[in-house]
Parts: C-alpha cells; sequence; structure tokens
C-alpha cells in the first residue's frame, strides 16, 4: 500500500519539493520575499508548554512518542521537558529548520512537529539546535550558513550515524504556505548527495528524496496512510 501511495503521490511530492527544498530563489520571487527577516521571537514561541509537548509527540505513533525526550522552545533555545527512555526525540521545528536560501526560512507560521530515532537524536537534530542557537542570538542567515559550515568541517557537529530517521506524521503539522499539513511520511537521512546513486532522478522513478547541501544529507521520504493518531490520510486517496 505504502508503495502504491509513493508512486501516486510522486507528482504531487516533487512539486511539494519544489516549494520546499529547491526552487528557493523562484519561489521568492513569486512570494514577493514574504518573510525577509525573523518575526518578534513570540510569534515563534507556543506558550503553552502543555500544547508544545502534545505537538511534538503527535509526529509519531504513541507507542513511539509517549516514551521519548520531549523538547520545547524558549526565549533562550530549546530544553528537555520531558526526559524519555526509547532514545527518541521529539520536538516541533521551526522555519529555520529549512535551508537559509528558502523563502519561508522565517516563516513565524511553520510547526514541523519530528520525533528523531536515537541516531537521529544524536547526529541530526543537534544541526537543528544549534541553528536555533544561532538564531536566537540574531545571527543573520550569512553566518548561521558560515557558522553551520564551521562546526559540520570541525566535527563540532557529528557526522549523521547510519540509520537516521524521523517521524513527521502529525496531522497538525504546518510545513510551509503552500504544501500546508501535506501527508504524514517518515525520513531516512544520508550523509552526501545520493540522488545519483539511489536513481531518484530518474524517469519513473518511485524513489522521492531532497539534497540539502547546507546539511550535507540526502532526505528519503516514505509516505504513510495514516496519521500518527491511527486516522487516515484522504487526501493521498485523491
Amino acid at each position: 500500500m505504502r508503495g502504491l501511495i509513493m508512486k501516486k503521490n510522486k507528482a504531487v511530492f516533487l512539486a511539494f519539493l519544489v516549494h520546499v527544498f529547491i526552487s528557493a530563489a523562484t519561489l521568492s520571487a513569486q512570494a514577493g520575499n514574504s518573510y525577509p527577516s525573523m518575526a518578534p521571537l513570540d510569534q515563534y514561541l507556543i506558550p503553552d508548554q502543555t500544547a508544545e509537548i502534545a505537538l511534538a509527540r503527535s509526529a509519531a505513533p504513541a507507542s513511539i512518542s509517549d516514551n521519548a525526550e520531549v523538547m520545547v522552545l524558549g526565549a533562550k533555545g530549546f530544553t528537555t521537558a520531558v526526559k524519555g527512555t526509547n532514545g527518541f526525540l521529539c520536538l516541533v521545528e521551526r522555519a529555520w529548520a529549512q535551508a537559509t536560501t528558502h523563502p519561508e526560512f522565517w516563516n513565524p507560521k511553520i510547526r514541523a512537529p519530528h520525533c528523531f530515532n536515537p541516531q537521529a537524536a544524536k547526529t541530526f537534530a543537534p544541526i537543528f539546535l544549534m541553528k536555533t542557537r544561532l538564531v536566537l542570538a540574531g545571527k543573520s542567515k550569512a553566518e548561521i550558513l558560515a557558522a553551520t559550515a564551521a562546526a559540520l568541517n570541525s566535527k563540532e557537529l557529528p557526522s549523521l550515524e547510519p540509520g537516521a530517521m524521523a517521524y513527521m506524521m502529525s496531522k497538525q503539522q504546518y510545513l510551509n504556505d503552500r504544501g500546508k499539513s501535506w501527508h504524514p511520511h517518515v525520513m531516512f537521512y544520508s550523509p552526501g548527495d545520493m540522488t545519483k546513486s539511489w536513481a531518484a532522478d530518474a524517469p519513473n522513478s518511485p524513489v522521492m528524496v531532497a539534497s540539502d547541501p547546507e546539511e550535507r544529507v540526502t532526505i528519503l521520504f516514505l509516505l504513510a496512510d495514516k496519521w500518527s493518531d491511527g486516522t487516515p490520510d484522504l487526501s493521498a486517496r485523491k
């Protein structure tokens, strides 16, 4: 069933990638640079910590997220609100998780719940957490990009562990102004650009990937037919 959904939604997915990962310059022109700078910090915060914990946990089925560590965003960065026991980490990413060239890098509406498995929690989530600290320190996009690259080069940010992946199955997620909640999905991370070796760019290939050169990772997407609460993704059946 998942394979069928992947094939059926390949065109939709590729359109989504254009808006989320690839054609940032084109999108910026179309959007009229709607988010040219950071909004006031309180627009990115969720005042009710309990609500943010619930949103973060909604990224994965309760059988996973109920025992995961949960981090929430405050004025000084992300802090642990709930200690976990299974090695997973759930948090709600904000817009600056995207590439610095993305036109919605400062979009305060974006709420992207993730539940990272232990490998990703240790070796991929630290990139976003570092970018968050830089954002809250008032750094520019250029400074964020330079600092992230330097940290990857120096190994201050760890090398990606094999098997790193994350769940994004929240019905409440808001990924961008076009895709909104899009579809429930899981992501598998691989170092470097794997597009060619996975033949993801080949005609009729069902493999859905996004290459992120800033974070030096390729993300393999698998669509799910249900949200984390078990309800069906009705849009996948259209």
